[in-house]
């Protein structure tokens, strides 16, 4: 979800090996012209080791399978290639593969349950074939580090395999560092003896790291400068320790927490809170005091060191009694802030709306006085509903509108509101919104949910389930909330979806009144001439649109109105605020 937030066309730290995202330092260079090393054809000037093993290790998450891949796309023609990504096999199932990935068929005269020798003579006399047909033949194993000794043994057997003059099969092992420790065991000295190249990927330093966020970055659309400023990326090259995995999942959660606070640029706390979540709590940034702390809490630090300091602290700073005034003025709640019981809200009035104009902090949201525990995401989907009308009908109780009509939207416009659904929204716009909606949440490949988001604040979201109020992360919501976003709304009176410029009418005439009581401008006069969507209008409502970030077209469309009743605190159904 944050990649259109940061200009982006794809997710640029997938952990996934795509070889478009490769980033060539000059170790992961050197480390391809080993993988190419000794595929060129028996007749071929350009090389060819002439057979035996070629080793690639690296820590974990360095990049070896990437760079796999990428060998993959380079092969050149003649060259057969067989690929192993799961190598706990036994003997028989590997000799199996082998001749799976080349292509190689046991002959018809094979008994029903084929024997090593079996399987060898077809694979040799496919690589003798091919060998005379000028071409070569790689055995490439992924996570060579979980090969069995006997597997092991059997590899170096079929080196063997050769004619006169060269080796027929060239086997490139890919695996941890405690791959070159196995070969380091007396019982595989012989195999050791046969390895040609050895290469070891390190991790990556802080300017590489910085490259390489840069390049991925790039792959993926992004121009202008990095959205991580110079402290966070010190921070990320540190906390990853330079392994381009490490990297990748560090800077995608820190990229979706700073769209999930609508900024813009990742800094360093976003980074650590980041680091938190992917790798564990000993990552977590330490506990401060926050400014106002009362002097009393100081004295828990001391009590660790006896009773008597302990008692002196409570004699000299007694604890002072928490903040009420929200407490009493807003009782804890499960559901939206509740509307007047009079009915579905109304537009105010003028005169109304001036005089009970509130600050923007109380018109962001309604607080709640206790913190909810916040709950893992994945367990509440299945309590989510895949029919919207059913999200609908969650919502309806918001409006005043009856939660059990078999069409929500026609109920609502017998109320005279409207279902509004739009597939645009961001984080940021969420907020400025400030009002309970439908989310649309949907995995990859999974069906669409829909879940009624009644809550909230700076880290997490309250979502309504029946009649429970549940508490997520937006971290969490945002892997699978893509934009799509449902609510309730009032048009007003005469509202035409296709309104032109030089339009007329009442809902012109509203929205005149509405930008003419933000600007604080004084009420037109009775026998004022028709407000018209002229070109000064239209200026003003670009200017409005602009600000709350909306599309500036300067035509008025539902997400219009309803950021102007949001801006001039009409009475309507606000998100709640849990306590953080």
């Amino acid at each position: 979800m944050y990649a259109h937030h940061f200009g982006l066309t794809q997710d640029p730290f997938s952990i996934a090996p795509d070889p478009r995202y490769l980033f060539m330092s000059e170790r992961h260079r050197e480390a391809l012209a080993h993988l190419l090393f000794g595929v060129a054809g028996p007749h071929s000037t350009a090389g060819g080791s002439g057979g035996g093993f070629v080793l690639l290790t690296g820590d974990i998450g360095t990049g070896k399978t990437t760079i796999c891949r990428c060998f993959l796309e380079q092969i050149p023609a003649g060259c057969h290639v067989a690929y192993i990504f799961n190598p706990k096999l036994t003997v028989i199932e590997l000799l199996q593969s082998i001749c799976q990935e080349f292509h190689v068929t046991l002959p018809a005269t094979a008994v029903a349950a084929p024997s090593v020798k079996d399987y060898i003579d077809a694979l040799n006399a496919f690589l003798l074939h091919s060998h005379a047909a000028g071409q070569s033949s790689v055995l490439i194993i992924d996570e060579a580090q979980n090969l069995q000794a006997d597997v092991l043994e059997q590899l170096r057997l079929l080196t063997n395999l050769e004619t006169s003059a060269r080796k027929l099969l060239q086997i490139v092992l890919i695996g941890q560092p405690e791959l070159r420790t196995m070969l380091q065991r007396p019982e595989l000295e012989q195999l050791a003896q046969r390895v040609i190249a050895r290469f070891h990927l390190d991790a990556l330093t802080e300017a590489e790291s910085e490259h390489y966020i840069q390049h991925r970055l790039a792959v993926a659309g992004h121009t202008g400068p990095l959205p991580f400023d110079k402290p966070a990326l010190q921070c990320i090259h540190r906390l990853a320790r330079g392994v381009p995995r490490r990297l990748n999942l560090l800077c995608g959660r820190a990229l979706l927490g700073a769209w999930a606070h609508g900024q813009h640029r990742v800094n360093r706390a976003v980074v650590t809170q980041a680091a938190a979540e992917v790798f564990g709590p000993e990552h977590a940034p330490a506990p401060t005091l926050r400014a106002g702390t009362p002097t009393y809490l100081l004295a828990g630090v001391c009590v660790a060191l006896g009773a008597a300091l302990a008692s002196v602290a409570a004699s000299h700073w007694p604890q002072q009694k928490p903040p009420t005034a929200i407490a009493a003025a807003q009782p804890a709640t499960a559901s939206v802030a509740a509307l007047p019981a009079s009915g579905p809200v109304a537009v105010a009035p003028a005169s109304s709306a001036a005089s009970a104009a509130w600050p923007p902090a109380v018109l962001a949201s309604t607080p709640l006085p206790n913190a909810p525990t916040v709950e893992p995401l994945e367990t509440l989907l299945p309590q989510l509903p895949h029919d919207i009308a059913l999200a609908w009908n969650a919502l309806a109780p918001s409006w005043r509108l009856n939660a059990n009509a078999s069409d929500p939207c026609a109920a609502a416009l017998a109320q005279q509101l409207q279902c509004y659904r739009t597939t645009k929204l961001n984080m940021p716009l969420l907020r400025q919104l400030g009002r309970p909606g439908i989310l649309t949440l949907q995995a990859d490949s999974g069906p669409a949910q829909y879940a009624a988001l009644v809550g909230l604040n700076e880290q997490t979201a309250t979502l309504q389930v029946g009649d429970t109020p549940h508490t997520v992360s937006l971290i969490a919501l945002g892997r699978l909330w893509r934009g799509e976003f449902a609510t309730f709304w009032r048009a007003p009176e005469g509202y035409n979806p296709a309104v032109r410029g030089g339009s007329a009418g009442p809902a012109i005439q509203e929205l005149a009144r509405r930008l003419g009581q933000l600007d604080g401008a004084p009420a037109p006069a009775a026998d004022a001439a028709p407000q018209r969507l002229d070109a000064d209008l239209k200026a003003r409502v670009q200017d409005f649109q602009r600000a709350h970030g909306l599309q500036a077209d300067g035509l008025p469309g539902p997400m219009t109105y309803m950021q102007l009743e949001s801006a001039l605190g009409a009475n309507q159904p606000r998100l709640l605020s849990p306590a953080r």
